[in-house]
């Protein structure tokens, strides 16, 4: 995605960049440590097919790496770019407001 083609609204653009269910969850174990594409998929238990393209669209984005190397046999390894590891409060953010959720849903689901 071109900056010319992302919203004027600031919480659109992140929607625009990562509101996709895998992306952001690829970005969560990328903060974790590089990954291979295998490893990805086998964590996040998605397709290949959808992998392939969110990986495809986060490098487009800016946001991660794929390194190949020339080996025997191939690897290719992925990682967050600088710009991606900014994204590391937004999740943390998320974490810690879907635990708080399910706690408060825990509470009320009590008080019924």
């Amino acid at each position: 995605m071109e900056y010319k083609d992302l919203a004027t609204n600031p919480v659109t653009v992140v929607l625009q960049l990562v509101g996709a269910k895998w992306k952001i969850l690829i970005i969560k174990e990328l903060l974790k440590k590089e990954m291979r594409f295998v490893e990805l998929k086998k964590s996040l238990g998605c397709t290949a097919k959808v992998l392939t393209n969110c990986l495809k669209e986060l490098e487009e984005d800016g946001l991660i790496i794929r390194e190949e190397y020339n080996i025997q046999p191939p690897k290719v390894e992925y990682y967050l770019t600088d710009i991606g590891y900014t994204l590391r409060p937004v999740i943390d953010s998320m974490h810690k407001w879907g635990k708080e959720y399910k706690r408060l849903r825990k509470l009320m689901e009590r008080l019924k």
